[in-house]
């Protein structure tokens, strides 16, 4: 069964993390996708390692983990846009694609005829995805942005990291570059409804996509408690703003985290640990006053967990309905019973390592259950394959690798 979206063409025209992670987002979900490189070098992450993929006889490839985790399903064509030749490629699959996504600073495409109204003038039905740090307009359009300033500037670092009054305290960013990931997921989909419009209307449009505004937009009730309060949100280290018990207790053992997200859970979490009256008393009856009260409450609860092991916490509380999980790494994660039966882990076939590992897409259809046949390519390893499908003939593209186009 062909992919939900197997009859769309995108153009990826973008590098490092937000731009591919929305192509290869498009690929899962059976797009074709096309990723424009630069010769010689390519996608700047190709060489963000170690770690790099190693083959069956276990030496390294020149393909790091970093590119490999963004880059699935697609082909990869090298060529150099700063020259005539190399537009005029570009220009080509513009007007045969659906989808163009790039992240260039912004206006740098216009210098070479590439940007969005002259690429419209050849196909008015694309649509055409700009991601930049931060957006097309505003006094910081012309700055680089990268996801850890992003971080930073977006409030989020100063909601993540432990209590600035405890030890290890201050400012922490996100173990993975959130504001990358979310505005690739943000911008497949602003491309998506515009595809919708464009099958009303049969016209293509513009978007700008700007990691700032995505990480301001992503912070939801950190927003609203400051908006409505006044009070900048501050770190809370392993705990929760507005739930109390929300956090990582230590056991006897380790540590195991406690969701009590209502008032049935938190009472039923109070009678397993054999405490029931922090439940009854009136210092903690309720969500507002745990809060108020949680420098009292969290530790008579600490002291309560602390009595058993993580095992038997997790089996106590599953047993009466309370959320609670341990803390993995990577190495428990993809061993965890559940990860393993939803198929999370999985290989594709590689040219030069043998096979390479991927972690599967998490969405789930019915009817169109996602394929995964390319894995991430090797720089310049489809440009014959698609200039032909342009039209180009071997004399053609002989010459161009001579100019050093490709």
């Amino acid at each position: 069964m062909p992919g939900p979206l197997s009859h769309i063409k995108v153009l990826d025209m973008s590098r490092v993390l937000a731009g591919p992670w929305c192509g290869q987002l498009f690929a899962d979900l059976g797009a074709e996708v096309i990723k424009i490189e630069r010769p010689g070098a390519g996608d700047d992450t190709r060489m963000w390692g170690p770690p790099f993929l190693k083959g069956s006889d276990g030496r390294e490839t020149s393909e790091a983990a970093y590119y490999l985790s963004a880059n699935r399903g697609k082909r990869s064509v090298s060529l150099d846009i700063s020259k005539p030749e190399g537009q005029e490629v570009i220009r080509r699959l513009a007007a045969r694609s659906d989808v163009l996504l790039e992240n260039y600073k912004c206006g740098q495409l216009a210098k070479y005829g590439l940007d969005y109204a002259s690429l419209a003038a050849l196909n008015p039905r694309l649509i055409y995805c700009s991601i930049t740090g931060f957006g097309q307009t505003g006094p910081y359009a012309h700055r680089a942005g990268y996801d850890y300033i992003i971080q930073g500037m977006g409030g989020l670092m100063s909601i993540t990291g432990e209590r600035d009054d405890l030890p290890g305290g201050g400012p922490q960013k996100v173990g993975v570059a959130v504001a990358d990931l979310m505005t690739g997921m943000y911008s497949a989909v602003g491309v998506l409804a515009a595809l919708a419009h464009r099958n009303e209307t049969g016209r293509g449009q513009h978007i700008d996509m700007a990691l700032l505004d995505v990480l301001v937009g992503s912070l939801a009730n950190m927003n609203l408690n400051y908006l409505t309060s006044g009070e900048a949100p501050k770190r809370a280290g392993n705990a929760h703003q507005n739930l109390v018990p929300y956090q990582v207790f230590e056991c006897a053992d380790g540590h195991v985290i406690i969701a009590a997200g209502n008032e049935a859970q938190y009472q039923r979490l109070c009678e397993a640990g054999g405490r029931p009256e922090l439940s009854s008393d009136p210092r903690f009856d309720s969500v507002p006053k745990r809060i108020q009260n949680r420098a009292i409450l969290i530790p008579l609860l600490a002291e309560m967990v602390k009595e058993r092991t993580r095992a038997e916490w997790i089996d106590l509380l599953e047993e009466v309905g309370v959320p609670c999980g341990p803390i993995n790494s990577l190495a428990d994660t993809f061993a965890d019973p559940q990860v393993v039966a939803r198929g999370l882990r999985f290989d594709l076939p590689h040219p030069s390592a043998g096979s390479v590992p991927m972690v599967g897409n998490p969405i789930r259809y019915s009817d169109t259950p996602l394929e995964y046949e390319l894995p991430p390519p090797l720089l310049g390893q489809h440009t014959d394959e698609v200039l032909r499908w342009l039209n180009y003939d071997d004399q053609e593209i002989a010459r161009l690798r001579a100019n050093r186009i490709l």
